[in-house]
């Protein structure tokens, strides 16, 4: 909880000198963090409970323990949600990775209401539900820690966005009036949540002045920015239109000018 607090603090922090875009990869950062965390008390509990199958344990008397447990499973079950439904709504991974070490614990009180459950109807050498339980719950976690470290991994390693925003994007800066193509497109997930920053090269009519081709990148970025919320940083050159074709796609008007 500590490092998601410092991870949402520091990624708010303004550029500076020594980051010129920004500290929003601090949350990637802290969501790795986390992620290994759940994975580390995952192969954790796992390899205890494998290890101490066999081991015997003292009889249980009373249904307080069980009851005890049951109330632990609702409790952070409880908070799982929530915090989870908090990420989700703040498009925050550090968040939502932290909701898992909530659910772990959720988990282990599972495997021990299974156990104690286990002993107190059918006796001691029922017991070993405690530990099967929580290898099977385990191995569960185990998948979800290295998907949280996947995803914060691929925000820290510029990976691009899903193929259906790419194709909004492109989509959008084609119906722009003034724009008759454009090249070097490219985008990438940031560091915080599910922003993006891209960058294109659009190509405009070479008599227009200076003044009009501003006015079209900055009516690119608006439409991008309306269409994609998600879009944090839009970088958009604009140069004179050439016979070269060396445009990635070409407008419906080029192409109708064109035939």
């Amino acid at each position: 909880d500590m490092a998601v607090l410092w991870g949402i603090h520091a990624a708010k922090r303004p550029a500076d000198e020594c980051h010129h875009y920004g500290h929003s990869r601090y949350e990637a950062i802290i969501t790795l963090f986390v992620g290994l965390l759940l994975l580390g008390a995952a192969v954790s509990v796992g390899f205890e409970s494998l290890v101490s199958i066999g081991h015997r344990h003292d009889p249980i008397r009373g249904w307080l323990p069980f009851w005890a447990a049951i109330a632990s499973i609702v409790l952070k079950e409880s908070i799982y949600w929530w915090t989870r439904s908090v990420g989700h709504r703040f498009h925050n991974p550090s968040i939502v990775a932290n909701a898992w070490h909530h659910r772990s614990d959720a988990f282990s009180s599972v495997a021990a209401a299974a156990g104690i459950g286990g002993a107190l109807v059918g006796g001691n050498r029922w017991m070993f539900l405690d530990h099967l339980t929580a290898v099977v719950l385990a191995a569960f976690l185990v998948a979800v820690g290295v998907r949280i470290c996947r995803d914060a991994v691929f925000r820290l390693a510029d990976r691009a966005p899903e193929a259906d925003t790419l194709k909004k994007m492109r989509e959008t800066i084609q119906t722009i009036p003034g724009v008759r193509g454009f090249h070097a497109f490219r985008a990438r997930s940031s560091g915080a949540g599910r922003q993006i920053e891209m960058d294109v090269h659009v190509q405009v009519d070479p008599s227009l002045s200076v003044r009009q081709g501003h006015e079209i990148a900055s009516m690119v970025e608006d439409r991008l920015r309306s269409v994609l919320p998600d879009i944090a940083s839009a970088v958009v050159h604009i140069e004179p239109e050439s016979d070269e074709g060396t445009s990635d796609c070409v407008c419906p008007k080029q192409a109708s000018k064109q035939s």
